[in-house]
């Protein structure tokens, strides 16, 4: 086996985005957003889904094959019985007897076979977590999608109706000829455009909640899904650990480890090919004369025991050259962990560089909204004074919905970064009734 040596800086290029007293939980990241509606659906489509539940299974699978993984290098007993007839069909014979071997597994085979075994369940266990990982970060990324265009709809609702009241403006401008009859019809047209701009919001609100029902598994949305509600917003946390902390977190990484086992198993069994298997050999058979033309039987019995020697020849240029393609495979495999390793720290810098580029944004936005809000107030101040028209004031409070429109999709924005960071982390819950056994002790001490 031989020894990882990941390529892995010692801190993260970019600092945390936001500070907290303690370092977010990769295992509950999501609660960051503090909506109990999500926590609910989280843990609902953890218990849930069929993805998840498909690993679950063959996770069990492989654990029972590797708990039996040194099974072939037990003592082996085989019981027959035969009936033998004589040519001359003047007298039978019944033959009942036992064999019994026992392969010593010399040479690295049981140790081969129990890292092929290992690395095969480190492996399913690898892909369990995948799975739990990508399904929160779907299930958090779908539910803000939900309540952000949830959000929109609304927004673009209220734009809608100021856009009607502009045209109601404009109509009775017409009719004390203040306003040419091209401004109304711009107004009209204004109007059928900002109705068609809440398709979108819609049809977003559709697909989100249809891609949550699959997530938890069900056959259709929860109605309180539908039901508008609050877009998440984030609140303090701060980036846990240091990039090391993306091996024992990353389920890609842990992956390429368990391919690394395994493969340094199939190397072993394939070295151990090309020697002899030695073991013990018993067998015990016993045979009854049964004569028909006489009124007695006779009975007789053999015991042999001794050792078992099998040993390559003639295949053994073949079985040679085996042990070299595992030996590249072994390789091959190495040099995929450390690319996952790479990989792995690539993409969680590329997350944390996007998450502080959303997260300004967002403040950005904020400010903008809040200075047109001012503003806005200040001008209904002057329209109650008589000192503009309700015109302006559309206006204005077009400009300030069209701003919460952007902060909205802004916001939307800094939260999907955030899940795109944790989904990188590899940040999700261990199943209670499915974590990751302690390796053995072989393979723990291999990796050394």
């Amino acid at each position: 086996m031989p020894k990882l040596e990941p390529p892995i800086p010692a801190q993260w290029q970019h600092a945390a985005a936001t500070q907290a007293p303690a370092p977010t939980n990769l295992r509950s990241w999501w609660r960051a957003f503090d909506d109990p509606a999500l926590n609910a659906l989280v843990d609902q489509a953890l218990a849930h889904n069929l993805d998840v539940a498909q690993a679950v299974e063959r996770v069990r699978a492989a654990r029972v094959l590797q708990q039996h993984s040194g099974a072939p290098y037990l003592p082996y007993l085989k019981a027959s019985t035969d009936q033998v007839i004589d040519p001359d069909a003047s007298a039978s014979y019944l033959v009942a007897g036992f064999d019994a071997s026992w392969e010593f597994g010399l040479f690295g085979r049981a140790q081969g076979s129990r890292r092929e075994a290992q690395g095969q369940l480190d492996a399913d266990m690898a892909d369990l977590q995948a799975a739990r990982v990508t399904l929160v970060a779907e299930v958090v990324r779908n539910w803000i999608e939900l309540r952000a265009a949830q959000q929109q709809e609304t927004l673009l609702q209220q734009a809608s109706d100021l856009h009607a009241h502009q045209l109601d403006l404009l109509k009775i401008r017409q009719q004390l000829q203040l306003a040419p009859t091209d401004a109304v019809d711009q107004a009209v047209a204004t109007v059928a455009q900002a109705q068609a701009a809440l398709a979108a919001p819609r049809q977003a609100i559709n697909e989100a909640a249809q891609r949550l029902a699959v997530l938890a598994g069900q056959n259709h949305p929860d109605p309180a899904w539908l039901q508008a509600g609050l877009q998440p917003q984030l609140g303090t946390w701060e980036l846990p650990g240091t990039p090391a902390n993306l091996l024992r977190t990353r389920p890609e990484i842990a992956r390429a480890e368990a391919d690394v086992l395994r493969a340094a198993g199939e190397l072993g069994v394939a070295h151990a090919d090309r020697f002899p298997k030695l073991g013990l050999d018993a067998s015990m058979v016993w045979a009854s004369d049964l004569n028909n033309n006489r009124k007695h039987t006779s009975d007789n019995g053999l015991v042999t025991m001794g050792p078992m020697f099998d040993m390559p020849l003639f295949d053994w240029g073949l079985r040679k050259a085996n042990e070299h393609a595992k030996s590249h495979e072994l390789k091959a495999s190495v040099l995929a962990y450390r690319q996952a390793v790479l990989q792995g720290v690539a993409e969680v810098e590329t997350a944390l560089g996007t998450l502080q580029q959303q997260q300004q944004r967002e403040q950005h936005s904020l400010e903008a909204w809040q200075a047109l809000q001012r503003a806005g107030d200040a001008l209904q101040t002057r329209v109650k004074l008589q000192l503009d028209s309700p015109l302006a004031l559309a206006d204005s409070q077009l400009a300030t919905t069209q701003a919460a429109i952007e902060l909205a999709d802004a916001r939307a924005s800094h939260s999907l970064a955030y899940v795109a960071l944790f989904k990188a982390l590899g940040g999700a819950p261990l199943p209670a009734d499915e974590a990751p056994d302690a390796k053995s002790a072989d393979a723990a001490g291999a990796t050394h």
